[in-house]
């Protein structure tokens, strides 16, 4: 993977990422509110499930 392959990676997180505050900031807002009220070990599992989805994206775009 080369360093422009990153770049633009990256780029699309963050079009993504603003998709929702840019169409919906209440809903964002709700959003980030229910996070806030989730333990450590709920958001781990969030974070591990979306680090599992993403590489097997990957394995399967690859």
């Amino acid at each position: 993977m080369d360093s422009g392959t990153f770049w633009v990676a990256l780029a699309l997180v963050l079009v993504i990422e603003g998709l929702l505050p840019l169409t919906s900031p209440a809903a964002w807002r709700r959003m980030f509110t229910q996070i806030l009220q989730l333990r450590d070990g709920q958001l781990r599992f969030f974070g591990l499930c979306s680090i599992v989805a993403g590489l097997f994206m990957l394995w399967l775009l690859t």
